[in-house]
């Protein structure tokens, strides 16, 4: 609760800075009390559980609920702890990677003890599947742009390298890589001398500058596959037929964050953690920013944003909402279930709605919105002598029966 010496100065405020500067400011002292305590510690979607292959990855989110069941991203505030050591490894960030074959069980913790577990189980860390092309070497090219329109995917290519456009034809990139310029590009006997990996480490001066770490995930990943003699793939091998963002809807509060996980789910019913490979963008960047590793940025501003997340084809979307947090006192009288859906997302928004117009307001939007064009002096002067409790609803009628209506919208429709 406010002291008394901060009611005063919030009101103090509103009368010299304004309203709308004022409930700003108010939302920022508000934000800057103690958090709620946690009563409950959860990891997200703990069935996708097992990493199979030295190069599998497991995006932990936690979330912790307060006592009013409030949602909280503790992702990168709680510590670490994964038992037996030498099975997985957790980073401060909530990323898992294998270590070895067996069960291991991480823990999150927060600082005043709330805890919660995953159980992860790790196989064939030390005899891996064959790297599949399509699979796991084009998600590489497509998460650092290396086949984008503005680099080897554009249609002449970039420097006498060419790629399909976002990987579109993997045989086709396929052949480019392993046989092109008489596979000058990749060294099997020596992968670390390899052009591919040369260049994309800037090792080798590189016109896109440096894309991967050296020994990062996709180095290594590369690096396998050329060891195993470059393979495609087989046509059996499965493909990606949905993703899963975790979560999918978030309330958060402006300058927060949210770690996501992204699922990639199989045609063999198998399902990938794709986290660190997919491709995130937000709609309104900015209301939010989201970087590389998946971790969704709210800045100052109130409202909805929504996050594309691809990868290999299929979308999957994120929505946060920011609520504005002002009272919400009083709600217009429903007369439809629109109305029921839209001050339901002002009461999730906190945003309160504008007071119902009066008629020759209401008149002259009705006219412009349903017909385009003000309203005649005739319609006017009738729409307000008119003492019918239903003539608002009467006039939206007659305007969607006239051809100033058609007109209107055909066109509209005609320039979609």
């Amino acid at each position: 609760m406010q002291t008394s010496r901060s009611k005063r100065a919030t009101a103090a405020l509103c009368r010299s800075m304004g309203l709308s500067i004022a409930i700003h400011a108010l939302l920022s002292v508000a934000r800057a009390q103690a958090a709620p305590p946690i009563a409950a510690l959860a990891i997200e979607q703990s069935q996708y559980a097992s990493l199979r292959g030295s190069e599998a990855r497991r995006q932990i989110v936690v979330t912790g609920r307060d006592a009013k069941g409030g949602a909280h991203d503790l992702t990168h505030k709680v510590t670490y702890e994964s038992q037996p050591q030498g099975i997985v490894n957790v980073d401060a960030t909530g990323l898992v990677t294998p270590l070895a074959d067996g069960k291991a069980t991480v823990t999150a913790r927060t600082q005043d003890g709330v805890a919660g577990t995953l159980e992860v189980t790790v196989e064939s860390f030390s005899n891996p599947a064959p790297v599949s092309f399509p699979n796991q070497i084009v998600p590489i090219f497509t998460k650092h742009s290396c086949n984008s329109g503005g680099c080897h995917g554009k249609s002449s290519g970039q420097n006498g390298f060419k790629l399909s456009l976002l990987g579109f034809y993997p045989e086709e990139d396929h052949e480019y890589l392993v046989k092109e310029g008489r596979g000058r590009r990749i060294l099997a006997a020596a992968p670390e001398q390899s052009l591919l990996l040369q260049k994309a480490t800037n090792a080798v001066p590189h016109g896109g500058g440096q894309r991967i770490e050296p020994e990062s995930y996709e180095y290594r990943l590369l690096r396998r596959w050329m060891l195993q003699g470059m393979p495609y793939g087989s046509p059996n091998d499965p493909r990606v037929v949905r993703l899963e963002v975790v979560p999918d809807a978030r309330t958060m509060v402006q300058n927060d964050e949210q770690q996501l996980s992204v699922f990639a789910h199989y045609s063999d019913s198998s399902v990938e953690d794709v986290t660190r490979m997919a491709q995130y963008e937000a709609n309104d960047r900015e209301m939010a920013e989201v970087t590389p590793a998946g971790v969704v940025k709210t800045h100052d501003l109130a409202g909805e944003v929504a996050v594309m997340v691809r990868f290999q084809g299929q979308v999957g979307v994120f929505r946060g909402t920011v609520p504005l947090g002002a009272p919400m006192q009083t709600l217009p009288p429903k007369r439809n279930f629109i109305d029921e859906l839209v001050f339901k997302k002002l009461e999730l928004l906190g945003v309160p709605p504008s007071a119902v117009s009066d008629d020759s307001t209401f008149l002259r939007r009705v006219t412009y919105d349903v017909a385009g064009r003000s309203p005649t002096l005739e319609e006017s002067k009738g729409f307000l002598a008119d003492k019918d409790p239903a003539k608002r609803d009467k006039f939206i009628e007659r305007l969607l029966a006239s051809t100033d209506y058609a007109d209107y919208f055909a066109n509209k429709w005609s320039a979609v």
